[in-house]
């Protein structure tokens, strides 16, 4: 997952691909959870929903999307309307197999998250990730630092570059890739 501060806005695009060979995840779809190691909380997400909001009181304008320790994220539902919406997002978790129907073996969201610092030594990775989805279980590995994303301007002309966080696998089902994305402060991360 991703993490910014209250004084910055970084994002994350979570993607999830299935490589399984026909074992697809079908209705009622995908459910990710973890576990902040610190007091984070979900400003907004897009794609994406938390199940519960929790207790964000102590917020007293314009409350987080999500204030749980441990939050449980599920995709939105077709017909979910555009400005909540992301390339790959709101199939009510259903995930095609990348061996039968590539075009519709992953899954999306954006993520924004707060109060978790604003350097390497004050951000804490999330833990215990847990991956449900009909059919027998599912395990994930631990979070790690990925190497940096870096997007290129549209002329090509410049490069920017973003941390990642991910865990090292959820199972052999999925791989969960999570990029940051350039926002106001990201070189106060490095």
């Amino acid at each position: 997952m991703i993490f910014f501060s209250q004084t910055c806005h970084v994002q994350a695009t979570v993607t999830m691909f299935n490589y399984q060979q026909f074992r697809h995840i079908p209705a009622p779809g995908w459910q990710l959870g973890w576990s902040w190691a610190k007091k984070e909380v979900i400003w907004s997400m897009v794609g994406a929903q938390a199940t519960e909001q929790g207790d964000c009181s102590k917020f007293k304008s314009a409350p987080p999307h999500c204030c749980k320790r441990d939050p449980t994220i599920v995709d939105l539902l077709p017909g979910t309307p555009f400005n909540q919406q992301i390339a790959n997002c709101c199939k009510a978790g259903v995930i095609k197999t990348f061996n039968q129907d590539p075009g519709n073996a992953a899954s999306s969201f954006q993520i924004s998250v707060g109060l978790a610092g604003t350097t390497n030594k004050t951000v804490k990775m999330p833990k215990n990730f847990t991956l449900r989805a009909p059919g027998p279980g599912y395990t994930c590995g631990r979070a790690l630092v990925g190497r940096p994303t870096k997007y290129y301007s549209s002329d090509g002309r410049r490069v920017t570059q973003a941390l990642s966080k991910l865990p090292t696998h959820c199972s052999s089902l999925l791989a969960l890739y999570c990029f940051n994305t350039l926002r106001k402060c990201i070189s106060k991360l490095h």
